[in-house]
């Protein structure tokens, strides 16, 4: 081959490598929105509350031990609010709007919503983490 036929055959194999790997992608991410929540909310608790409310949410994680009030289970949020879970409570309480079961005295867990409405990529992901971590901790409420 030439060298402006190798150059020719370079650009196209460019101009056509992202119509080629678009499609495949498309189809390798089968998830649904909701589902990629799940998972997305699952890694924020794992990272953000675990350390307090257990890996399993029942309120034995390592710190929990140090703190001056027991950590709640947060599994049991719905058993204790009549059989339904209070979404907009919940997210609240973690982004820092509302107190949580102690409601007078200090606050000892961690206002989240600063943390979480941390400007990334130009952009405020904050209301996205909130409800991802609100929907785990609906999906892991005991029945």
């Amino acid at each position: 081959m030439h060298r402006q036929e190798r150059w020719s055959m370079l650009i196209l194999c460019l101009i056509l490598l992202p119509a080629v790997l678009l499609p495949a992608a498309q189809k390798q991410d089968k998830t649904t929105p909701s589902a990629r929540d799940t998972v997305e909310g699952a890694r924020i608790f794992q990272y953000h509350c675990a350390v307090c409310h257990g890996t399993d949410g029942r309120g034995h994680g390592p710190d929990s031990v140090v703190l001056k009030h027991a950590v709640p289970d947060v599994t049991l949020i719905s058993q204790r609010s009549g059989g339904k879970f209070p979404y907009q409570r919940v997210k609240e309480i973690i982004e820092g709007e509302r107190t949580g079961l102690l409601s007078q005295g200090d606050r000892e867990m961690p206002i989240w919503g600063p943390i979480f409405h941390e400007v990334e990529s130009d952009q405020d992901w904050g209301e996205v983490r909130l409800d991802a971590i609100t929907r785990h901790m609906e999906s892991i409420q005991q029945k």
